[in-house]
């Protein structure tokens, strides 16, 4: 057998690699790797098989990946485009820009619905994505019946559309559900009366687990479940367990726990901002398991006296918080475990600008995003990356 020159560059290199490896082994190297942008770590996986392994090692026991934040930019008038598409990334603590190939092409508003979730719907489109990053995207029909604010979520195989219809159509509660299968859309039954008045995302906080959606009306904290199986919505569980609660939300964290978080006082008047975790088939039980520091609430209300309502965006263990009026401050809420009481900090928003402040829209996802991800992006040639700034996250 010859060996050819390739072969023997090749191997020349790879032994070069390996005398590197033996100046930095083991401990050393992982703890190097730590500090490192995750980023920056995708061609490190590449310089050999000890520097693989030891990137892996990093990742799973010094510096672990959190939940990305997802800031997407819209202009708010027609012909609509992306300005720009900005994420964080908490491990690193670095602003990121994600630069799309090729461009998507807008046919209406971009929206977001239970933290994942990218959609956009037209009376003859409805284009949705799911993947962490964004650069995917369907094109499908659209619902039966038109809707301009829908709840929509993705529950398994099947992204549920519901509520949010037009003036004009008959029921304003219908439901839809669309088959990832199949890909067809197919009617079930519909919101529960009592959901008339705020059958819309803009009134409904939503979330969901692997078996079922949930519902609650913002203002009151009323909830309805759907199953998909079933089809059969069930309800109302009255989550509020507290009456000096004004707003609420809720999530879904990691091993399908759901938490709501609350207002308490008045709009004029933010006294508190706590967390509980729901529990039961009827969410009676519910525990209380922390508060945000008033420093940061203040921060939430930004120049505003008031706080009416905040908005979450949720992955895994993480949850972002912000005030849908007042976006530049973004406040972080990660769950240390059972028992322990949750990390707070503030983040400035660096899509937050004058300009964008009078002539943007901004939607805001959150995805667990590894290295497969970054890698994937960057194979396919659909994403490419670069760093904008540090986060500067304070405790």
């Amino acid at each position: 057998m010859t060996i050819t020159e390739e072969q023997k560059h090749v191997k020349v290199e790879e032994a070069e690699a390996d005398d590197y490896d033996d100046d930095i082994r083991g401990d050393v190297l992982e703890s190097i790797l730590c500090y490192v942008p995750l980023i920056h770590l995708l061609p490190a996986c590449h310089v050999s098989k000890s520097w693989n392994h030891a990137v892996f090692s990093s990742l799973r026991h010094f510096n672990k990946p959190k939940p990305w934040l997802i800031v997407h930019s819209q202009t708010t008038r027609p012909p609509y485009y992306a300005t720009a598409a900005l994420a964080y990334d908490p491990r690193s603590d670095l602003w990121l820009r994600i630069s799309q190939k090729p461009p998507l092409h807008y046919v209406s508003p971009l929206r977001s619905s239970n933290s994942t979730l990218l959609y956009m719907l037209s009376p003859s489109n409805f284009s949705f994505s799911i993947d962490p990053l964004h650069l995917t995207w369907h094109h499908v029909d659209p619902p039966l019946v038109w809707r301009t604010d829908p709840i929509v979520t993705v529950l398994g195989l099947h992204i549920i559309v519901a509520g949010g219809a037009c003036d004009f159509e008959d029921d304003p509660l219908s439901v839809e559900i669309y088959d990832l299968g199949t890909r067809k859309w197919d009617k079930c039954e519909s919101m529960p009366a009592a959901l008339k008045d705020s059958a819309a995302s803009t009134w409904l906080s939503v979330a969901a687990n692997t078996k079922k959606l949930y519902a609650m009306d913002q203002d009151s904290g009323i909830t309805y479940s759907f199953d998909p199986n079933s089809r059969v919505w069930s309800g109302p569980y009255d989550l509020r367990h507290d009456q000096n609660i004004y707003f609420s939300v809720i999530g879904i964290l990691r091993d399908n726990k759901m938490i709501m978080m609350g207002l308490l006082g008045n709009s004029e008047n933010v006294k508190e901002v706590k967390v509980w975790e729901l529990k039961g088939e009827s969410f009676e039980f519910c525990k209380e398991i922390g508060m945000m520091p008033k420093e940061l609430v203040e921060k939430l209300k930004g120049e505003y006296t008031s706080l009416s309502s905040i908005k979450i965006c949720w992955a895994g263990d993480v949850m972002y918080i912000y005030n849908p009026e007042e976006p530049e401050e973004l406040v972080v809420c990660e769950m240390a475990g059972e028992g322990v009481m949750p990390r707070w900090g503030s983040l400035k928003n660096t899509a937050v600008t004058d300009w964008s402040r009078v002539a943007e829209r901004m939607v805001v996802t959150c995805a667990n995003v590894g290295l497969a991800d970054l890698g994937k992006a960057v194979g396919s040639g659909k994403g490419s990356f670069s760093i904008v700034n540090n986060g500067n996250i304070l405790q």
